[in-house]
Order: C-alpha cells, then sequence, then structure tokens
C-alpha cells in the first residue's frame, strides 16, 4: 500500500518555523543522519539558524560551531557576501543542465580554480560531492593507462589511515582495516597499502620512512595506475599528520616509475594547513587534485578535480575520447556562483596570518590536554586541532556534554578535534578549547 501524507500533516509541515520535540522524536525514528544507526540514535539536536560561528538551536541555546560544518564553512554561517551571491544568481537561473551548456559561473570558477593551483592543473571536472571528485580522478588515471595502451595498470597505492570518501571506488583506496568500510572489502577492488607514517617534521626525517612505499611501487609499478594521498594531515582516517619530505619522496618515486599523483585536498585545500594548498609545502605538484568542502564556503554541495593538460589529452585521443562520468547537478550555476564569491572572499582576507593566529592559540590552549591521563596525543596544524584520547568516546554522553559547554564538536572514535572556521575570533576559539580541555579532564 502506497504511504501519503495527511493534508493536514503536509500544511503542519510548511506551518512550522521551529523544531518541536515530536518532530526530533520523528528524526531519531526515521532519518538516517552520517555514520548513525536507527536502532540506537545518538542524540541529535536542532538548528533553528546560524550566524557567524554561531548555531543558534532550537531549544535556546547558542553554541560556537567548532567544525564548520566538517570542514566547509570557511567564511562562518549567513555571510552576506555568500548570501548576496545566492540572490543574485537566483534571479538568473538556478540550475541548467550542463551537457551541451555552459555559462559564465563555471568558467568563472573553473578560471579561478586553474589561476590558484599548481601551473600542471590545466584542466576543471566540477563534480558535486567529495566522494564523486576522488571517483573522478580515480577514472582518470585509470583512462588515462588505458588509453596508452596499458590496460594492466589498474590499481592504486595509498597508505593506511586514509579516508577518500563513501562511494564505492573511494572506498576502496580507504583504509581496509581500521577504516568504517571494511565490511564491504569482499565486494570492493584490491588495492596496494603501505604503513602511514608517523614522522611529522622534516628535521625528524630519515630514510627508512620511505623504505616499505619505495619498496611497494618498485615492486607493483607495472600495475599501479596512481598513487593517492591526502597531503600532510589524513582527516577522517584518523586526524594524523606527517611531514611534507615524504610527498616529496612521493612524488620522485612516481616520476621515476612512470605512475600518477592524485592528492585529495578535499579537507586541506583552501588554507586550512596554513597553505593555499598542502602540497604546496612540500613544493611538488599533483598530476590530479581532488578539491571540495570548502570551496562553496558550506553553502552548497560542490566539488572540483583538476588534471595536467597531458592527462586530459591522452584521454581525448584514444578512440572516443570521452571522460566517462557526467552527474545531473555537475556545473550547478548557483553553486558555482557562490564558490566564485567564496574564493574571491577567501584570496581577498588575510588569510595566511589568520591561519597563524589560530594555529598559535590552538597550540597554546590544548598544549596542557597532554598531561591527563585520557589524553595519548594532542596535535595542531594550521586551522586544525586534534586531542587524540586512549579510548573511544561514549556519543551518547559526550555530544550532549559539549553542548551543556556550550560548543558544538562532533568527535569520533579516539578524537577531539576541531576545524573551526577562519573568522573565528580569539575569545571564540577559546570557548572550544576550554570545552576540549573540560571533557578530556572528565574522561581523565
Amino acid at each position: 500500500m502506497r504511504k501519503t501524507l495527511s493534508s493536514r500533516l503536509f500544511g503542519d509541515i510548511f506551518k512550522k518555523m521551529t523544531i518541536q520535540s515530536n518532530d526530533l522524536r520523528f528524526d531519531a525514528q526515521h532519518i538516517w543522519h552520517p555514520y548513525t544507526n536507527l536502532k540506537y540514535p545518538t542524540p541529535v539536536f536542532g538548528v533553528e539558524s546560524a550566524d557567524g560561528v554561531y548555531l543558534n538551536l532550537t531549544n535556546g541555546q547558542i553554541v560556537v560551531d567548532g567544525m564548520s560544518s566538517w570542514w566547509s564553512a570557511i567564511h562562518g554561517y549567513n555571510h552576506p557576501v555568500l548570501n548576496a551571491a545566492v540572490e543574485s544568481q537566483l534571479k538568473k537561473m538556478s540550475h541548467v543542465m550542463f551537457g551541451g551548456l555552459t555559462h559564465q559561473p563555471a568558467i568563472d570558477l573553473c578560471q579561478k580554480l586553474i589561476s590558484l593551483t599548481a601551473d600542471e592543473l590545466d584542466c576543471v571536472f566540477l563534480a558535486d560531492s567529495g566522494s564523486i571528485s576522488v571517483e573522478v580522478s580515480l577514472k582518470m588515471a585509470l583512462q588515462f593507462w588505458f588509453s596508452k595502451g596499458q590496460k594492466n595498470k589498474n590499481k592504486f597505492l595509498t597508505i593506511r589511515n586514509g579516508y577518500h570518501g563513501d562511494t564505492f571506488g573511494a572506498m576502496s583506496v580507504c583504509d581496509p582495516i581500521n577504516g568504517m568500510h571494511s565490511m564491504f572489502q569482499g565486494v570492493m577492488p584490491k588495492h596496494i597499502f603501505v604503513s602511514s607514517l608517523s614522522c611529522v617534521s622534516d628535521e625528524d626525517w630519515c630514510d627508512e620512512d620511505i623504505q616499505e612505499f619505495r619498496s611497494s611501487i618498485e615492486c607493483n609499478h607495472k600495475n599501479i595506475a596512481a598513487v593517492i594521498l591526502e597531503p600532510l594531515v589524513q582527516g577522517a582516517g584518523g586526524m594524523k599528520f606527517y611531514c611534507p619530505e615524504y610527498l616529496r619522496q612521493v612524488r620522485q618515486l612516481c616520476n621515476q616509475y612512470d605512475v600518477l599523483l592524485i592528492l585529495d585536498e578535499i579537507a586541506t585545500g583552501f588554507a586550512r594547513t596554513g597553505t593555499m594548498f598542502a602540497y604546496e609545502q612540500a613544493q611538488i605538484s599533483p598530476d590530479i587534485l581532488c578539491v571540495g568542502k570548502a570551496l562553496t564556503g558550506g553553502y552548497m554541495s560542490l566539488a572540483a578535480t583538476l588534471c595536467s593538460r597531458q592527462i586530459a589529452d591522452t584521454i581525448s585521443d584514444f578512440e572516443g575520447g570521452n571522460l566517462m562520468h557526467g552527474p545531473t547537478f555537475m556545473g550547478n550555476p548557483l553553486a558555482c556562483a557562490i564558490a566564485n564569491a567564496s574564493l574571491d572572499l577567501l584570496m581577498n582576507s588575510d588569510w595566511q596570518n589568520n591561519i597563524q593566529r589560530i594555529e598559535k592559540q590552538l597550540i597554546d590552549e590544548l598544549s596542557p590536554c597532554k598531561n591527563l591521563s585520557s589524553v595519548c596525543d594532542v596535535r595542531v596544524k594550521g586551522a586544525i586541532g586534534v586531542v587524540e584520547l586512549n579510548e573511544p568516546v561514549n556519543m551518547h554522553k559526550v555530544q550532549p556534554r559539549f553542548v551543556e559547554l556550550g560548543v558544538w564538536i562532533r568527535p569520533f572514535g579516539k578524537l577531539l578535534y576541531i576545524m573551526p572556521p577562519y573568522v573565528i575570533e580569539s575569545e571564540q576559539l577559546s570557548v572550544l578549547t576550554s570545552a576540549m580541555k573540560i571533557v578530556a579532564e572528565e574522561l581523565s
């Protein structure tokens, strides 16, 4: 029997201005949130509105957002410049198919992305999410070698503790054991993994740090299409940091053994680590680059995959020459217009000094957590602050506790971490770091 909403219920939905308690019960029983289950749901909190670095909850609380809505809302919420970009584009068109059509917001955005990234990156695929940008990068690499007649180069090499997305291709290059996708291993292609790096400073580098990677690429390069890495910071796989020298060594080995290098900067791109892109700290460039998250300042889902002209030409020269991907919402004009405004906003700001300010304060205020018995490690890079615990947190207890303390921090596993909006002020940042210390103390 077909399910329908009664006209009364349908009308009630549109009359409501705030989330009521019965709505939250409905949510808990019927709506999946990221990485949750419906039988034992973790607490969710209704949001009425958001401004700057604040989330205004429907229960009347106002909390400082330490997550930038999963690292995307770098300018904060309800920004007048981005709001104006939305309104202006809406008057023209919110969407038009990208197949056979184009528009100025997409052209302007691709010009900006090409100008911001390495000289070698000359061609842009506009994707609709970070996972899709990774899927496209993998397809680019596979089609590149297929077009060159090397169909045997169909594997990817990466390091453990990585995270590249939730679609099947992206999952296949996430950590196969410790990652959140281990249950799907039997149906995903098997790729090549080496140990992640523990060396976080070039001053501590030794040749042994690259030996396992070197051995793996030496033995398997005839079958490897590309290496894929998150440069310097591994995000959802564990918030682990590693040194620029590792990237330099990887780039050299990829050149030596004729393997492409894909860098996933979906989390690190657009200044999060202190440079516009993390790979700049190693003074290298990738063959393929994935960006997303902060691209639109958190307003809409949009990502991009950039590649070299050599890769684009090689794919294009083979028979039909088509890159085999084309989402319905590819190049969405509304998202592109907001992305243009967001990038202009970022580039016209003093983002370098701002990230340095945030980094210094994170180091100063989180370092005391190292002395707590519950804490395994504290690490900071750019506008990323991580307190790693000895044991996984109980989300049913810790999440409401953070809200009580006036912050929105979303832990996972053993990690208490923040990646705040770049517009956060020192006093607001202290509210976040203080809450992290209090929770770590209580867990001790």
